[in-house]
């Protein structure tokens, strides 16, 4: 079975959009827990002692890591910087290999 052009497009597509689509469940799902633990910190201690900033801080670095994958803010997180070391490594080997035979 042969995947043309047009379906390999629209398969790459959905994917893209279900990684947006996790991201953005996962934003939702940080605010609503991160209020939640908030209102347990005030309701404990009125933030004399904001623990649930430890929650949020470790849990918004997650968050910002994916936001560069799926929305590819970064050269190093993408398919191209992953295409183009292997070429670079492949060649570098390729360039041992004739040096070695010599």
């Amino acid at each position: 079975m042969e995947i043309n052009k047009e379906d390999y497009k629209y398969i790459k597509a959905k994917r893209r959009v279900e990684e947006m689509k996790k991201f953005y469940t996962n934003v939702a799902m940080y605010v609503i827990f991160i209020c939640a633990l908030a209102g347990l910190n005030y309701y404990v201690n009125e933030f004399k002692n904001p623990w649930f900033l430890w929650a949020a801080f470790g849990w918004g670095i997650g968050i910002f890591f994916q936001a560069i994958k799926v929305f590819k803010w970064a050269p190093f997180m993408g398919k191209d910087w992953e295409n183009r070391k292997i070429k670079q490594y492949m060649e570098e080997e390729k360039k041992r290999e004739n040096k070695s035979e010599f």
